[in-house]
C-alpha cells in the first residue's frame, strides 16, 4: 500500500497531517500543522517535499492562515490576510514553480469571491478557498495516476531504471511522478529492478525512495551517486526516470543536484533519460537553454 504523505482534516477549522519525511525511513510519523507557521517551517525544514506536495501543502496552509480570523471580520481583511499568507509561503521554497502555481490559484480564488459575492460573510470565503485547496490536490493525485498510466510502457520486463532523489508519493499528493511510472509497470506485472541513487546531502533517494520501492515490492538497490556512470557502461542501465522541480518553456528542467550529471552520462550511453512531472511544474515564463556542448574527437 502507498503512504499518502498529506490529508487535510477536518472542515475548515481543520488541520493539516503530513508525514514526517525526516524520520524517514526509522520511524514513521505523522505530523499536524495547525497555523500557517507550521507550514512553512515544514517546507524549509524538509518534512514536506517535493514540488508537487509543496503546492499542495501550500494551498492548505492558507487555509491555516484564515483560521486566526473571526467570523466576523469583513472580506477586504479576509483577502489582505490570504495575500499576506501567499507572500510568506512563497518565501519558503522559492525553487519548486508548483508552490507559486499553487499560491496564485489561492489567491485568484479569493480575489474573484470577493468581487463576485459583496455580501457573502468571511466563513464563505473560508469555504471556498479550502474547497479550491482540495482541488488542487485532488487534481495531483489524478495527474499522478495518469502520468503512471501513460508512462509505465517505457517499462519493459528485465529492465534496469536508474532514478534520482524521490519522486514518488512523498513528493506528490498522490503516488509521485517518476516513481508512478515504476508503481504502474510493476500493478502490470513487469519485472524490473530500479537503481536508486542515495542523493547526497541528505540522501532522498536511499531513505525515501528506497523505502517506497521496498513498501511496494519493486527490486530496488541504493547505489552511491558517483556509481550510475559505471552501472551505464556495464549496460545495466536501459532508461532513466527523474521528476522535475521546474520545467521551463522549451523543455529544459531544473531537478534535484546531480541530474545534469546524469542526463549528460545518459546522452553519452545513448540510454532515453525521461523526465515525469505533472503540468503544475510547467514554467511557460522561462526558456532556458541548453549550455552542454558533447566534445567530439577529430
Amino acid at each position: 500500500m502507498i503512504a499518502k504523505t498529506l490529508k487535510w482534516i477536518g472542515d475548515i477549522d481543520g488541520c493539516l497531517e503530513l508525514i514526517d519525511q525526516r524520520k524517514l525511513p526509522d520511524e514513521f510519523v505523522r505530523m499536524r500543522c495547525e497555523n500557517v507557521e507550521q507550514v512553512s517551517n515544514a517546507i524549509k525544514t524538509l518534512a514536506v517535499r517535493g514540488a508537487p506536495a509543496i503546492g499542495v501543502t501550500a494551498g492548505f496552509g492558507i487555509v491555516l492562515c484564515m483560521q486566526k480570523l473571526p467570523d466576523s471580520e469583513s472580506l477586504d481583511k479576509g483577502l489582505e490576510v490570504c495575500n499576506q499568507g501567499c507572500q510568506y509561503l512563497a518565501a519558503s521554497r522559492p525553487t519548486a514553480v508548483n508552490l507559486f502555481w499553487a499560491l496564485d490559484r489561492i489567491k485568484h480564488t479569493a480575489e474573484s469571491f470577493v468581487e463576485h459575492n459583496h455580501n457573502a460573510k468571511l466563513v464563505q470565503l473560508r469555504e471556498a478557498l479550502l474547497a479550491e485547496a482540495s482541488a488542487i490536490c485532488t487534481e495531483d493525485e489524478d495527474m499522478c495516476k495518469r502520468i503512471g498510466q501513460n508512462g509505465q510502457r517505457f517499462i519493459s520486463d528485465g529492465d534496469g531504471i536508474l532514478t534520482h532523489c524521490n519522486a514518488g508519493a512523498l513528493a506528490t499528493a498522490g503516488q509521485g511522478t517518476a516513481l508512478s511510472l515504476m508503481f504502474e509497470a510493476s500493478n502490470k506485472g513487469k519485472k524490473f529492478r530500479v537503481y536508486a541513487d542515495e542523493t547526497r546531502p541528505l540522501l532522498q533517494g536511499a531513505r525515501l525512495t528506497a523505502w517506497e520501492l521496498q513498501q511496494a515490492g519493486i527490486d530496488v538497490t541504493v547505489i552511491c551517486d558517483n556509481m550510475a556512470g559505471w552501472l551505464m557502461k556495464q549496460e545495466k542501465i536501459d532508461a532513466v526516470i527523474t521528476g522535475a522541480d521546474r520545467i521551463a518553456a522549451n523543455g529544459d528542467t531544473a531537478n534535484k543536484i546531480g541530474t545534469y550529471s546524469l542526463s549528460i552520462l545518459a546522452k553519452e550511453h545513448s540510454i532515453p533519460l525521461y523526465i515525469a512531472a505533472p503540468s503544475s511544474t510547467f514554467d511557460l515564463s522561462r526558456r532556458q537553454r541548453n549550455t552542454y556542448r558533447a566534445k567530439r574527437p577529430g
